[in-house]
């Protein structure tokens, strides 16, 4: 079982067409090279994604194994290698999230998980922006997201880099100068709507009284 409170000095990421095709690849994968199967199962709409870590040599070598698998079966959606991957970036994908600091927050969505990591490793390596979450496939419609903070100039900066990385994979991209303070409160919760706790501001106006009548 992995041990996710190791740093890898890699990590890659597959996503494939067939769950079928992603788990042949999973095995084939770490058959190949010592490396650790850090994540992987379905998103939607019925795809398989797979993420592994380790030194860069293995984490290569399985990874070149899995883009043939895939490649063979002509079911490989995405592919990314990060053979420097970003310490920010490694620990967000793991599940680490970072509080919302600096007035501007960037907020960016690809068609694609792998190119979700390839744009915002490019990014926070090119800015001082902090990476606070990021969100692979899990209740996104295979979609992938990330938020990411500073000063108005670096999150204008990182949000450029993201839209150049990914491409014609690029879904969405906000750019908020002044976050709202209780906005700020709720996202750092997570963006999940499920696990959001309702917040009430000071100033908030109610109707004064709520009257109910039923007629009998």
């Amino acid at each position: 079982m992995a041990q996710e409170n190791i740093r890898h000095g890699a990590l890659a990421l597959l996503e494939f067409e067939t769950v079928a095709a992603g788990i042949l690849a999973s095995d084939l994968m770490v058959k190949r090279a010592p490396i650790a199967l850090l994540r992987c199962g379905t998103i939607h709409p019925g795809r398989f994604l797979v993420l592994v870590g380790g030194s860069v040599a293995s984490t290569e070598e399985a990874f070149m194994v899995g883009v043939r698998s895939g490649k063979a079966g002509d079911t490989l959606q995405g592919s990314i290698f990060l053979g420097d991957v970003h310490p920010a970036l490694h620990d967000a994908v793991l599940g680490a999230r970072k509080d919302l600091t600096g007035d501007a927050l960037a907020v960016v969505e690809t068609r694609s998980s792998p190119a979700l990591l390839a744009a915002v490793d490019a990014a926070i390596k090119s800015t001082p922006v902090i990476l606070s979450e990021v969100r692979l496939g899990d209740d996104l419609g295979g979609h992938a997201l990330a938020l990411m903070c500073g000063d108005l100039t670096d999150a204008e900066t990182a949000i450029g880099i993201c839209a150049e990385r990914a491409g014609d994979q690029l879904l969405a991209r906000s750019l908020l100068p002044r976050l709202d303070t209780d906005l700020r409160h709720l996202l750092e919760q997570g963006t999940r709507f499920g696990r959001c706790s309702a917040l009430e501001p000071t100033g908030a106006e109610y109707p004064e009284e709520v009257a109910c009548s039923w007629v009998g």
